[in-house]
């Protein structure tokens, strides 16, 4: 008679997402995620054929993550794009693994682009563009590829450190930006 399995996927995955936001995606080998996981490499290679398979997990974990991130994130500011955009760059700073993941390393999927994983289930992105809009600018759109750009580059300089604007400069600065951009 066999072992009953004692792990599951579910810890597997919270294992590596573990391993992940600590010290990324890319130091995750077998025997480091096993010990994670408190099992032995077996049960790993059981549940996934493939550390593809695992990675697309992470990623779907680390989304979420970051969509409840910033569900939470407080919304404080009139101008548009300046919550998302601080949002994006705190998350960069706090989380930079998780970043790395998500928004450096993702994938071709529609559900893995960047714009997919910003605008989240909620549609923030949509929301932000429809407050522009609303505030008189008659290319929201367009100016949300200006402000992404700001906001991703800032968020890049963020993970390498390069990024050392206290919150209130930052917010000045989306907030300037915005406005050249309009």
């Amino acid at each position: 008679m066999s072992r009953k399995a004692t792990i599951t996927q579910k810890e597997i995955v919270n294992a590596a997402f573990k391993i992940t936001k600590k010290e990324g995606y890319e130091a995750i080998t077998s025997r480091k995620l096993a010990a994670a996981a408190g099992c032995s490499t077996q049960p790993i290679f059981r549940i996934y054929d493939n550390m593809e398979g695992l990675k697309d997990d992470v990623f779907k974990k680390a989304s979420v993550f970051y969509e409840d991130y910033y569900a939470s994130y407080p919304k404080n500011n009139e101008t548009p794009f300046v919550d998302l955009g601080m949002a994006y760059i705190e998350f960069a700073q706090k989380y930079p693994n998780l970043f790395r993941l998500l928004f450096l390393t993702g994938g071709n999927d529609e559900d893995k682009s960047m714009y997919a994983l910003v605008n989240g289930g909620q549609e923030y992105v949509v929301k932000e563009v429809d407050r522009a809009r609303t505030q008189g600018v008659r290319e929201p759109e367009q100016l949300f590829m200006k402000m992404w750009i700001f906001i991703h580059g800032s968020g890049c300089m963020a993970v390498t450190g390069d990024y050392d604007l206290s919150h209130d400069d930052s917010i000045g600065l989306l907030e300037a930006a915005y406005q050249s951009f309009k």
